[in-house]
């Protein structure tokens, strides 16, 4: 049996190919995906800059769609059942699977990367990642769920109260998303930084202080941050945010976009500067992504777009080029 798929065939390389349908092993099951979202890391992918993903290759791993067929050792979920995946394939056993640290797991796995993602008409998942989606939660909104989970994430290890100031370099899908995690501990005064005027009108559509400098601000409040979240990942941003952060302050890495960066460790010393690299999420971070979901608390959907999986190279095109006032792009066979 074959279906569709949008493989990976090289750098700026995308064609749609027919594959075989994934083997089931006997605790997984069969989704047919209805959305999968584009995700930033994909994009250095597609270019070629990521390690992980080597072509020929399935991408996709932020994706929402309904139980095609079940393992014979999976249970707990029927066919035709409207689902969401955690897309972090782990052991479930190791020390830090056990101490709710799964992201850690030394064995890890991510659809999309290391197994067939979701870009493709179906795809196997294991049983104990896949959830359901409420009747009220659409696809496109269960797709948010992962991006959201790294957002929240982050905003945990930070710490944040109703008072922090917090400042978010990156107004790409997981900084604007930090900035609604960070609504919902209290926070509705958060500086977000990017040279994307586009990105930066969402910002402030979703309530943020929205700049593409810090000497923007009234003069005075562009440092001495309590909180910093580098969404981005390159040096220039990493360093910034470490000058933006104040004595005794943190500082959260989460963007991926260079491999190696300096940064003034005797100032971080002598300030007592707190610093500490966020990757994807806790188990408990993806379901509590979706539980806020679920409640209504995030908006990013007015500035989604949907295209035909056979456009997805166009549509990673896009992304690359400059797509104006759009935060994510979803790729569906429908």
């Amino acid at each position: 049996m074959s279906m569709q798929a949008l493989v990976y065939e090289g750098p700026r390389t995308m064609n749609m190919r027919e594959v075989p349908v994934p083997d089931l092993k006997p605790d997984e099951v069969l989704i047919r995906v209805e959305r999968a979202g584009i995700c930033g890391s994909e994009l250095s992918g597609y270019l070629g800059h990521n390690s992980l993903r080597k072509p020929p290759l399935i991408m996709g791993h932020e994706f929402a769609g309904v139980i095609e067929r079940i393992g014979e050792q999976a249970s707990g979920i029927q066919a035709g059942e409207r689902v969401t995946a955690n897309p972090l394939v782990t052991c479930g056993s190791c020390r830090y699977c056990r101490n709710g640290e799964s992201q850690l797991c030394g064995s890890r796995n991510l659809l999309g990367a290391h197994r067939p993602g979701a870009f493709a008409q179906f795809v196997a998942v294991p049983v104990r990642n896949v959830y359901r989606l409420e009747d009220y939660v659409s696809f496109e909104e269960g797709a948010l769920a992962e991006p959201f989970a790294c957002a929240i994430h982050v905003c945990r290890l930070l710490g944040l109260t109703p008072t922090s100031r917090l400042l978010i370099y990156g107004a790409g899908p997981i900084g604007l998303f930090a900035l609604q995690a960070a609504m919902v501990y209290g926070i509705h005064d958060a500086v977000i930084v990017d040279l994307n005027e586009s990105r930066l009108e969402i910002a402030r559509e979703l309530g943020g202080i929205a700049v593409s400098n810090l000497n923007e601000l009234p003069e005075g409040s562009g440092s001495g941050f309590d909180a910093v979240i580098d969404a981005v990942g390159a040096e220039a941003t990493r360093q910034r945010s470490v000058a933006a952060v104040r004595p005794g302050g943190k500082v959260v890495f989460t963007g991926l976009h260079e491999a190696d960066s300096k940064l003034p460790i005797n100032d971080m010393i002598r300030s007592e500067i707190g610093a500490k690299g966020a990757f994807a999420y806790s188990q408990e971070d993806f379901e509590t992504a979706l539980l806020w979901i679920g409640q209504g608390r995030i908006r990013l959907l007015p500035w989604v777009e949907t295209s035909p999986m056979s456009e997805g190279g166009a549509s990673f095109e896009k992304l690359i080029g400059g797509p104006g006032k759009i935060a994510k792009i979803f790729l569906t066979f429908e």
